[in-house]
């Protein structure tokens, strides 16, 4: 018999075998109608006298369910339509738990978030081992919480560890998820789970099943939270985010009271966390992570990307050694690298290193002398770079020396050989004029470093073709970046939203800002470090030629600092701090400009640095540098690490009425 379109019921021997199938879709999550139809099935099984027990299984083949649809979570706006919705999610598992026959939630595939705490609310659980099968409830990793009484049901099934897996968002393996008590039992990869999963219920019906059910004793709730909330805050360096403080509280007060009593509780700070800015920017950088898995996305069907069998790299400083690294990690194909025998020598060094340490955590999918064995070093162009199918151009940030490179490298490439330059400052049709059929032509700005950071700006010249973009993005694809494309445009996107947020540091030191206030006022924020500290580790000396290769005067204020020799702690012994992370007495003259300073809160120094932020960001936008807003937001968490939580900087304008104050509007529509 069939109960719904969701929900679908097979009765044998008095067993029912309930098989989720949400149609259309790749996988089972919850939805108003779903929780609704799923509470009515109860209830019709109820009312059968011959229905013993259930056992409720997934039509997916590689999910079980993933919980609540993200999109469905995001259509509340007010308490007490969220407050409705988590009810009718309480009712329907309270209506499981509660019924009068034993219930078995056989897993198969990811079992997440509200699928796992529809499994909570079964008499017991089994799993399968599987490539696919994922256990827990990973709601904190965005911005979110268990609200559909995972607080609850998890601390009282395997104790004080609930903490750390719903804090972590940790997922397990259907056979860590047996040894942690999150399942009763697990099949392996070769066994048959609905076989089993009778045999457990028909166990449970005689009495005959052996549950770990140890008793939940709540005494040691508050020490447990008390060095959770410490663990968090040292995670999050200070800053108190709703999500996994509110879960904190509703493990830890809804603990000692009654299942019920605690389930009120945990619906009434999921709700706050829910309708928080920090949620709703939290699911935006998910949604964003989920477009930005699978760049061939952008890429149109009717394509056929180029094959890359043959790459090589024009410079082998840090940036070249970088992209190296990546490229014969993830394509292991031959690689050509350029540069003078003793800059050789030293980067094979350098990858040796590194690619060794990804060894060592069994990170690498062959051995690394597999990899370095792909590496072709060569002091001149030869025949080597005859059948290469992607060059990229990686020397020192100079027009002229660009030039040299590109015009001899034409005459040692194919005609449809992919050219590209790792420039940061310098524009791409500019340099697209030394290269013969430009439209082959493209920026490829990776960031440092390279094998850590994800992000990639693909630039688009005057001439580049649509062809060579595409082929780009499949590049990408293949070395695992995030690619966001743009037109050329000084300092493209990353550098360029960056430009005015780098200038309002000299224009808050003017107005009286001490360097501590800045850069506290970032990292409270949720930025990894602060910006003064930022310019200080990767050199003030290359923060200043920055400005001078945009073609804009430095600021009066790094002049000085300049001029006083200090590079950078690392660079000249002398910056703006010390070694011992102070900062450093001796700079203070050289920006304390005005006598009568300002008092200055850290409300106000965010708010004119983003506000900067934004400003450029939508000048990009309105320019057509940018055509889609995802592409900034994309590029300011992967390219700087802006704050996730915030969900970039102009998903953050939009929470907070930035864009309606600069723009009169939204950034999304």
């Amino acid at each position: 018999m069939s109960s719904g379109k969701v929900f679908n019921v097979e009765l044998q021997n008095g067993i029912g075998i309930v098989t989720m199938d949400l149609p259309g879709e790749s996988m089972n999550t919850w939805t108003g109608e779903a929780l609704i139809e799923f509470s009515n099935l109860v209830d019709a099984l109820e009312a059968k006298e011959n229905v013993k027990g259930i056992v409720l299984i997934s039509g997916k083949p590689h999910n079980f369910h993933s919980g609540a649809n993200l999109n469905f979570l995001g259509q509340f706006q007010n308490r007490q339509e969220l407050s409705e919705a988590l009810e009718r999610t309480h009712h329907a598992f309270n209506r499981l738990e509660n019924a009068r026959f034993p219930s078995v939630a056989a897993i198969h595939g990811h079992c997440l978030g509200g699928g796992y705490e529809l499994a909570l609310a079964c008499t017991a659980r089994i799993a399968k081992e599987s490539k696919t099968t994922v256990i827990g409830l990973p709601e904190c990793l965005v911005g979110l919480f268990p609200g559909g009484g995972g607080t609850q049901r998890l601390v009282r099934l395997i104790g004080y560890p609930a903490f750390e897996l719903i804090l972590s968002g940790k997922t397990l393996t259907a056979g860590k998820a047996y040894e942690s008590g999150l399942v009763d039992s697990y099949v392996a990869a070769d066994g048959d789970l609905i076989s089993e999963a009778k045999d457990l219920l028909a166990g449970i019906i005689e009495g005959k099943a052996e549950l770990k059910r140890p008793q939940f004793d709540p005494s040691g709730l508050d020490a447990v939270a008390e060095k959770a909330c410490k663990q968090t805050l040292k995670a999050t360096r200070g800053r108190e985010l709703i999500g996994p403080m509110l879960a904190i509280k509703a493990m830890q007060e809804g603990g000692k009271l009654s299942l019920t009593e605690g389930l009120d509780v945990e619906k009434e700070y999921f709700i706050d966390v829910a309708l928080s800015n920090q949620a709703k920017g939290s699911i935006h950088t998910f949604f964003l992570k989920t477009e930005t898995d699978k760049p061939v996305a952008k890429i149109p069907r009717d394509f056929s990307p180029m094959k890359i069998n043959k790459a090589a790299i024009l410079g082998f400083g840090t940036m070249g050694r970088g992209i190296a690294i990546d490229i014969l990690r993830r394509m292991r194909i031959p690689l050509v690298v350029k540069d003078t025998p003793e800059v050789l020598e030293q980067g094979k060094q350098f990858l040796q290193k590194i690619l060794g340490g990804m060894a060592e955590k069994k990170r690498l999918p062959v051995p690394v002398d597999d990899l370095l064995a792909l590496l072709i070093p060569v002091s001149s162009f030869n025949e080597e770079f005859k059948d290469v199918d992607l060059v990229i151009e990686a020397v020192f940030e100079d027009p002229k020396v660009k030039d040299e490179v590109y015009t001899e490298l034409m005459s040692h490439v194919s005609a449809d050989c992919i050219v590209v330059s790792n420039t940061s400052t310098i524009p791409i049709s500019r340099m697209a004029k030394a290269v013969d059929k430009p439209e082959r032509f493209a920026g490829a700005h990776f960031f440092s470093p390279v094998w850590k950071m994800e992000l990639l700006e693909i630039i688009k010249g005057e001439q580049t073709s649509d062809d060579t973009v595409y082929n780009l993005v499949n590049f990408a694809a293949a070395i695992k970046k995030r690619p966001v494309i743009c037109n050329d445009n000084p300092g493209f996107i990353v550098n360029a939203i960056l430009l005015p947020y780098f200038l309002k540091i000299y224009d808050l030191l003017e107005k009286g800002a001490s360097i501590e206030l800045i850069d506290r006022s970032m990292i409270a924020f949720g930025m990894p470090v602060g910006p003064i500290r930022l310019i200080d580790e990767i050199g003030i000396d290359v923060h200043y030629k920055a400005f001078q290769a945009l073609g804009l005067k430095p600021p009066e204020i790094l002049e000085k600092v300049i001029k006083d020799g200090r590079f950078g702690i690392k660079k000249s012994g002398k910056g703006f701090f010390l070694e011992d992370g102070n900062v450093d007495p001796g700079v203070l003259p050289l920006i304390n400009v005005k006598e009568d300073f300002e008092d200055l809160t850290m409300e106000y120094v965010q708010e004119e640095f983003y506000g900067a932020m934004v400003k450029k960001a939508g000048e990009l936008l309105d320019a057509g540098i940018v055509t889609d807003p995802r592409d900034i937001d994309v590029a300011m968490i992967w390219g700087i690490g802006f704050p996730p939580d915030k969900g970039g900087p102009l998903k953050w304008a939009d929470l907070t009425g930035v864009s309606g104050k600069m723009r009169g509007g939204n950034f999304y529509k």
